[in-house]
Order: structure tokens, then sequence, then C-alpha cells
């Protein structure tokens, strides 16, 4: 690998279509109106210095470095903020400029230590030819103290020359305005919200203000411990659906920082947190490195070589299988893993285990997705690429909370938003997107958990019954039949906004309002989560979004559309590569004969034609004593799914759970085997992100466990009798491509030279789809479906009259076991229960109290943070740290149509606590007992 270098052109591109003419230097230089003297200069091979100025910003025109001649015009304009004109002659270099120029650094310099280190500071004054100052200052800032409290990167006032990039950064990029410039003339400093540390400020430490400093002010403490990077690699992030674009920079094996790429078309140069910063689990030391293997879960773990492992558990399935039947056995799937894993994964169940026993963890966050986006619009996935949100102007976020599970996107709406876009949140629970600095949404419609569809039913009723439909769009792309039967349905009183209130408590007025104006405000964008999809109504509502879109003609154009957020970075692909018990890869059913067909031939094994198990299923046969063995990539289904002690019950029912992890995780606690598992940096391959948007995943450093994960599975594969002989993942990427249709057109090879690439990616699209639905549905014509509102069985009463509801928080991801090993645990050690101040005081309860959260499914005790952001009678936690155990109260209660887990409501009771419960305790010392590693074997 090479140091990748990247130009900065010093301001944005234009997005104007005329090209204008002139001349710089003497050379004449064509380029689009609109665009600045700087970046047409750039871009004709001439540097112009300059310190304030980069392409990610609009330009800013304070360092005063940038300064060129312009023939016929007085003075000496900065090139950053002067658009070009046609037969313009611009001047770059000359003897007065270099006096200027000169004379300026100098002044720089005057007030600032010697560059030493590789910065854009030092880089601007080896341009301009100076090493030191002329000028003595009176006074200087160099004695300024530096802010060490962010983990990852500190503030040195003393290096800063108050050029405010970093301050522009927020503002522009970021969107948070976290920093601002404080005081004077001579002491203007740049401050983090009111002179606080960065620490304990509004900074959300995204990086977008270290990015953007040139002069070193603001650093990567790595950097100071690392050093310099020797080499790069651009590659995908491995936390949220946003799949944000990265350049590795590292020193030998050691990676250096993580910099967001902005030719990353998800992510346009813009990272969060975790992307940013958060890579430091790949070292930690609780990273397990070798395989173990023990006899029962109540034994220590013994570590054993590779092969000794995998002949085991092999061994081990084979007698399950020859005692028990082929299908008691299966597996699951990673949401964090490549395509080209989660591909061999299902592979060896299908080929190796001869059944359909495989699901994974996207099955329990967006399988009402698929579901509900196929039967309506005719295809699993979102409509829109991530720009579209450019040119949406209403937008709304219906069970999403984007500021903290896709900020990278939110950052993006925010933006669009300060241009005048307005914003519709349905949310139980007033999110960050309701109202920050410089953005309010026009409508929060604070609905009741669990009324999803009441809410949008009733909004359908308002587009209908007040004419606000776009009959254009449905006798031309809709099934005229169904949609007049829809109508007719959604027009019923019993579905206005006001029959709904008693049901939503969504004031009708409110209602009615985002409704309109989502209807009549330009182009629409739905944008959704979690808190759609977990629900025992979950597809049902996918289905009343895709319905609102189509009555509202908000498909098919950029700007609008129906757009799952996905939770983690390969959501999407674990669903593409067949990962459902029901489904082969592209969404073919298993008892489809062409499609069994297909892979038979290429297998050369037979495939099931009859469904497998889910995850619930497989727990609970294994239970009933039917289902003995199940192989784990990536997930962690103890912590995960619902109802822990049902989790718990089913695991410990079977004779052989392989867990193929980084950590010790929850899951291993009820393990046989444990194969050591391969992070993001180490491994070749590919993720798709909520878009649709195939991106290569590089490898820049060696395996520390000695293999990346396609590997391990297909080394158990071999030892299953199968006869794979992949020597990379571009070869399995290649067998997708064969037996996937959506996936046709795509390779390394291609992706390679495209970037990344959208499916469906075929003949009629080669270079991918960014926008579906365009002339037509894939399904042939739009599908309305009747979304009648059905109450949810898990009811609140006397015994427990609260709802809890459950979500994410920034600094953490998914169950933490990434997130947790790094220093984010700053910003949230532990989960906390978010209570209403009315609730609050009728319990007794203040501010940090220990309290028990009870359900009909068990017990929990976590720390309580009172606030109005939840309605009285709601209350919200997240499920990020093991050792509270969100999902022990969670119910059983699931979608209709996949299984998705009611997440998002459970009936609860709060009350008074002395601190962590029995169960946590057990809990606790269990997992104590089950992660002790054989003394001789550790040595």
């Amino acid at each position: 690998m090479n140091l990748i270098k990247d130009i900065d052109r010093g301001t944005p591109a234009s997005a104007e279509v005329e090209q204008v003419t002139l001349t710089i230097d003497g050379e004449s230089v064509a380029v689009p109106a609109g665009t600045s003297i700087m970046r047409a200069a750039s871009l004709a091979g001439t540097d112009i210095p300059k310190l304030c100025a980069t392409d990610s910003m609009k330009a800013f025109g304070s360092c005063r470095i940038c300064l060129v001649e312009i023939e016929g015009r007085a003075g000496t304009p900065a090139s950053c903020t002067t658009p070009v004109a046609d037969g313009m002659a611009v001047v770059t270099k000359s003897d007065r400029l270099e006096r200027l120029r000169k004379g300026v650094m100098e002044l720089y310099l005057s007030d600032h230590p010697a560059p030493e280190e590789a910065t854009e500071m030092r880089e601007m004054a080896e341009m301009i030819g100076v090493a030191t100052s002329r000028y003595l200052p009176i006074a200087d800032h160099l004695d300024a103290p530096c802010d060490t409290s962010n983990p990852y990167f500190d503030f040195d006032p003393s290096l800063c020359i108050v050029c405010s990039r970093c301050v522009r950064a927020c503002d522009e990029v970021q969107g948070t305005f976290a920093l601002t410039i404080s005081g004077r003339g001579f002491g203007s400093h740049v401050s983090a919200s009111q002179e606080e540390p960065f620490l304990t400020s509004e900074c959300v430490s995204c990086g977008a203000c270290v990015q953007a400093c040139p002069t070193g002010s603001l650093q990567e403490k790595a950097l100071k411990a690392v050093g310099l990077p020797e080499s790069s690699a651009i590659t995908t992030c491995a936390y949220c659906g946003v799949g944000c674009t990265f350049k590795a920079e590292m020193k030998g094996e050691e990676v250096v920082r993580m910099i967001p790429w902005k030719h990353g078309k998800a992510n346009r140069g813009h990272s969060c947190v975790k992307g940013r910063f958060a890579w430091g689990y790949a070292t930690h030391k609780e990273r397990i490195l070798e395989p173990m293997i023990r006899a029962s879960i109540d034994q220590p773990w013994r570590q054993v070589s590779w092969e000794e492992a995998i002949a085991h558990t092999a061994s081990e399935f084979r007698r399950l299988q020859a005692a028990h039947g082929s299908r008691s056995i299966g597996g699951v799937t990673s949401s964090r893993c490549t395509n080209e894993e989660t591909f061999l994964v299902q592979k060896l169940v299908r080929a190796g285990f001869g059944n359909n026993n495989v699901d994974t963890c996207a099955r329990v966050c967006h399988s009402p997705t698929g579901y509900g986006l196929k039967t309506t619009l005719g295809t699993s996935a979102g409509t829109q690429d991530f720009d579209s949100v450019e040119q949406a102007d209403v937008m709304i976020v219906i069970g999403a909370n984007p500021t903290d599970g896709h900020p990278v996107f939110a950052s993006r709406m925010k933006r669009r938003m300060r241009q005048g876009a307005k914003l519709i949140v349905i949310d139980p629970r007033r999110i960050d997107m309701v109202r920050t600095p410089h953005i309010e949404a026009a409508y929060h419609l604070p609905l009741k958990p669990g009324t999803n569809v009441a809410v949008l039913t009733a909004m359908a009723h308002v587009v209908v019954t007040e004419g606000l439909t776009d009959e254009a769009f449905i006798r031309e792309r809709c099934d005229l039949d169904e949609y007049a039967e829809w109508a007719e349905f959604v027009a019923r009183p019993d579905h206005s906004p006001e029959a709904m209130e008693k049901y939503t408590g969504v004031p009708a007025a409110d209602l009615r309002g985002a409704a309109r104006l989502y209807a009549t405000g330009g182009n629409g964008a739905i944008y959704y989560g979690l808190g759609v999809t977990e629900h025992s109504q979950g597809t049902t509502t996918v289905m009343a979004i895709a319905n609102l879109a189509m009555v509202t003609g908000n498909i098919g154009r950029p700007g609008v559309g129906v757009n799952p957020l996905r939770g983690q970075n390969n959501v999407q692909g674990a669903c593409d590569m067949g990962s459902f018990p029901h489904e082969l890869s592209g969404y073919r059913h298993v008892s489809d004969e062409a499609a069994r067909d297909l892979f038979e031939k290429l297998w050369g094994a037979p495939i099931d034609s009859e469904p497998g198990l889910r995850i619930p299923n497989m727990l609970d046969a294994a239970r009933d004593g039917v289902f003995k063995g199940v192989y784990i990539q990536g997930e962690d289904i103890l912590q995960s799914d619902p109802n822990t002690s049902h989790v718990a019950a089913g695991l410990k029912a079977m004779e052989c759970v392989v867990v193929h992890d980084l950590f010790l995780n929850e899951t291993a606690n009820y393990a046989h085997v444990f194969l050591p598992g391969s992070t993001f940096l180490e491994k070749d391959g590919t993720f798709t992100n909520a878009e649709r948007r195939i991106q290569l995943v590089r490898k820049v450093m060696a395996p520390k466990n000695g293999y990346a994960d396609w590997e391990i599975t297909q080394l158990l594969a071999n030892a299953m009798g199968l006869d794979w002989t992949y020597t990379h993942p571009s070869q399995i990427m290649d067998e997708i491509a064969a037996v996937t249709p959506t996936f046709s057109g795509v390779s390394f090879a291609r992706l390679d030279e495209l970037g990344s690439i959208q499916w469906p990616c075929n003949e009629e699209a080669p270079e991918g789809t960014p926008i579906m639905h365009i002339d037509h549905f894939v399904r042939g014509k739009g599908k309305f479906v009747m979304t009648e509102y059905v109450p949810t069985d898990e009811k609140s009463g006397p015994r427990f009259p609260l709802l809890l509801t459950t979500g994410r928080t920034l600094s953490q991801y998914n169950v933490g076991s990434q997130t947790r090993r790094t220093a984010n645990t700053v910003w949230h050690e532990e989960d906390r229960l978010e209570i209403h101040p009315h609730d609050a005081e009728n319990r007794g309860i203040g501010e940090d109290d220990w309290v028990k959260l009870a359900s009909r499914a068990g017990e929990t005790t976590l720390r309580a943070t009172i606030t109005d952001r939840v309605a009285p009678g709601v209350v919200y936690t997240t499920f990020h740290h093991p050792l509270t155990q969100a999902n022990v109260v969670t119910t059983e209660y699931s979608d209709w149509a996949t299984n998705c887990p009611e997440y998002k409501v459970t009936a609860v009771q709060v009350s008074p606590s002395n601190g962590p419960s029995d169960w946590q305790e057990a809990y606790e010392a269990q997992a104590a007992r089950s992660r002790r590693i054989a003394a001789e074997a550790a040595e």
C-alpha cells in the first residue's frame, strides 16, 4: 500500500452547466460558471497558497494568502471568494503577490510555533518561501493551555491561527454549531460551547473540525502517539447502515487514523465519532485470538489449534445430525460481516448441513421492510440514494433517530433543513431532529408506542378526503381497482385523525397539518427506522408508508421515496445474500424450483424445498429436544434478541453452540466452541448499505486471529465434506453474481473502477441503479394494501401501566461489543432509563436513582434520567450494556408476517430499587464463570 494523496481544490465544485473561458497565467482554462478562481487554477494544474480554504466548505476569504491579480481590476482579491468570468485574465505569480503573501505568512508565524509536523501550515510556509518571521510580537498566545479532555483529539490554542475552518466545519458539515470564535481582535480564539472543555461541550466528536484544521491545533492523539502514516487504503466503515467510506492510514500494522473519504458517495467526506475514532476494539486486550473448546458450559475454556477446533466442530455437527436428523442443526449469519462471508454461511447451511435452518439479526430489525416493500413496490429495499435528500422539500422521519443512529446522514438532513426543507417527526420521543440549533421540525407527532399504522392511515385519510392525491401518477403507475378499494377504506370516518386520536394521542389538527404538508409541500421523502419495523404491525406500517408515498406520487425521482435507515453496516447485504430460512439470495423463495435448480447445479448439492427455522423456532425446538447445534457468526443473540431468559434456555438446551466472534460475548456464555473472528480492517470483501450501495472493504492489516472470517467458514465447510477452493473474496462475489440477478453485473473489478455500485446492477443498469421505480414499479403496477390498525396484544394496565420503548445512542453501537471496548464509554458508560418528571414524581424517583424495570417477561435494574423527552406514560432505554440486559423485559410478541420482535412496545412498571437485581447478580456471576480460560492453556 502507498500513502494515498488527495487534491484539495480549495472551494466546492460549481453545479452550473454553462462553461466560461478565462486565462490563468497565460493559459486558457474552461470551467463551469460560478467556479472560484482558486478551483479553476487547481483544475489547470496551478496551486494557489491557502489556509482558510478547503473544497468541503464554502469559501470564506479570511487568511489572505490566496491573493491574485486580475487584469483590469484594482487590488489583489482573494481567489477563493472571487468567481471566474468569461474573458478574465488572472495572474497567480508576481513579485507583488509574493511580497504580500510572505508578509501575511510572517505575521502568522510571529504568533505561532515553528511548524515541525507535516501540516498544511508548514506546507504553505514552504510554498510561499517563509521559514521564520521578521516580526517580534509584543504579546503572543504561545503559552495557551492545551485542552486534552477529549479522548480522541487535543486542542492546542497556541497553534491556532483563527482561520475559522473548524467552526465552519462544525456548522456547515456536521450541523452541530458547537464551536465559535469568541473574543475580538488579539483576543479572538476558538471556543467550544460556552468556553467549555471539548469533552463536556456540545461537540459530538465527529472529527470534522480535526480534519479541517490546517495547523495541527486540533489533532488526533493517535497521530501523536503512533507517528505519521506510511500507507493507506480506501475502505468502508463497519458500524451503521450509512456505509461511510474512509481512508485508513497505517504505520506498519497499526492504524494511525481513519479519515472520511470525500469521494465516498454515502458520506461525502463526513464521519461520526464511531467510524472516525472508535476502531480501537481491533486491538483490545479482551479480543480472543485463539480457538477454544469445552465439553460443557460450566467448564473453563481450553485453547486449541485451528485444526483441532475445526475438526471438533465438524465432528460434533455430524454426530448430532446422525443421531437427530439433518434438520437438527443450523446457522446464524451476521449483519456485521461481509456479503461474501454471509453468503458462505448460508451456503454451508444449505449445501453442507442439508437444510434451510439459517437466520440473521437482519430479521429482528428490518425483515418487515423486505416483506412490505416487496409486496407494494416489488423490491425488498429502499428506493433512493442518500444524495436524493438534497432535493427533498418535505421529509418525514418516523421511528428513527438519525442524529444518534445514522449521524452522518442526519447532518445532510439538517443541512437541507437549513436550506428551507420542512421536517415532520413521528416518534414517541422528542428526538434531536425535533429541535436543535438552527433547525426545527414543522411538526412533531408524539404518538403512543404501537400506533404507527393508525397515524399513517389517518394521514392517508386526509390526503384522500381532501383531494390531495396525485391522480396522474396513480392512473399511470398503480393498480386502479386496488387503489379504489384502498381509497374507500382510508376515507372511512373511523380512519380520520379525529377518530384515531383516542388511539394515537396525536392532536388531530397537527396530524392533518402534517399530512397536508407532505402531500402539497413539493418533493416528499420518508425515512424510517426500527421504530417502524420492530412492532407487531411492522410489515403493515411499511406498507402504509408505501401507500402514502404512492398516493402522493412521491416515488421514482430525486428528492422523494421510501427510505429505510438500516441499523448495522450490512443489514441490507445480509438480507440480499439469502440469510432467511425461506429465501435464497436475491429474495427467491426456496420453493421456487427454477431458483433451486440454479443453485443445485452450481453447488452440486440438493437444496431443501421446505423453509427452515428462524432463531426463535430454533430456540423452541432446542427446548423440545429436537434442535441440537448452531453455528453463530458475528451475532450476540443472547443480548440482542427479545426475552433473554427464553434465549438462554434455548442455548443451554443445545449440545454444540459454536460462536464465531471477536470477543467472548454474552451468547458465548452458552457456547461449546469459540472461533475467533477478524475485524473489517483484516479482510477484503463488500458491505451493502441502506441505499443498496455495494462498497469494497479492503484489508489493511493481517488478521490477528490468523484467518479472515470467510476462510474460517471455508475450513468448517471442507471439514464437513464440502470441497470449497476460494482463494479470495472476489471469487465469492463472482459466484453471488452468477446466482443473484440483482448482482449480475457486480464484480470486485467493477467496484474498484466505479467506487461503488447500487443494485440492481445488470445488463439494463450496468453502473447500478441510484433511484428505483423511475418509469415503472419492479412488480409492474404499484399495489395499495389495506392497513387496518390492530392494537398490539402487549397492553399496559394497572400492574404494568407504562410503555417501554428502546433505541440507541450516538456513541454506542448495537449490543456494544465493539464500542464498549473503546473510549466511547466516556459518553455512555451505562444504559439509563428515561422517565417523565410526572411519572418519576409519582413513584418517588429522583435523578440518578436506581430503579427496577419490570414486565411480564422479567425485570432488571438501571439508573433513572428524568426528562420531558418522553411523554407521560412512556419510558425509554438503550440496550448497549450486557449488565443491564434490557431485553430481559421485552416480550416474544412479534410482527405478524416476519416474526420481527416487538422491541418498541413493552408494558412495564418502574419502581425504586437499591441496585442491581438478583437476576443481574446471578447473570454476572454466571458470565464470569463461563469466561474462565484454563490456566495451562492461557500461559
